[in-house]
């Protein structure tokens, strides 16, 4: 028993003995210090990341939302030019039907005029006609042949133009309707 009493108080003072690992209530060791600090600088940095991500969201959500706009503002107006083109075009045609008594040569004259405003209005626009000669090679993404016919010229030439086309901007809006040359 005395054994364990001996045990039971050098546990005791060994514990009362501070030790290299131990340190008093309240006092900090050196480097809790700068941990703290970096910690909290660490979470001020956090924030600010955060704030600056949500306003780089933000600005892109609003860049997405104008491209929209604008985009919806294009093709509600896209036909805006093409249009100020063509009123002069219809202010002539109605002024050729307000004349009382019209000669034959006045209303050959004004529609003469009115074909050269329309041409300058789709020449303003890009929209080009495709009117083949007789003898060009038949394209086929520009030309539609309607039929072939028996010909002198060479195999799959144009004959004839039905119809012409018309490009816009160097896309194809209406092939032009041509009869073509049939091999001999």
């Amino acid at each position: 028993m005395q054994d364990q009493e001996k045990t039971q108080d050098q546990t005791e003072q060994a514990s009362q003995i501070p030790n290299g690992n131990e340190r008093e209530e309240g006092a900090q060791a050196p480097g809790e210090a700068s941990l703290e600090q970096k910690l909290a600088t660490a979470e001020t940095r956090a924030t600010e990341m955060q704030d600056a991500y949500l306003r780089a969201k933000a600005e892109a959500e609003n860049v997405r939302r104008r491209a929209q706009d604008d985009v919806a503002k294009a093709h509600k107006f896209a036909i805006e030019n093409f249009a100020e083109a063509l009123v002069p075009v219809k202010d002539s045609l109605e002024m050729a039907l307000k004349l009382d008594t019209p000669s034959i040569d006045a209303l050959k004259e004004g529609v003469e005029m009115t074909l050269k405003q329309l041409t300058a209005a789709y020449e303003r626009n890009r929209l080009l006609e495709i009117s083949p000669q007789a003898g060009d090679k038949l394209d086929p993404m520009k030309h539609q042949a309607i039929s072939m016919v028996p010909s002198e010229q060479e195999a799959n030439t144009i004959v004839s133009v039905l119809q012409k086309g018309y490009l816009i901007a160097d896309r194809l809006l209406r092939p032009a309707l041509v009869t073509v040359a049939q091999e001999k």
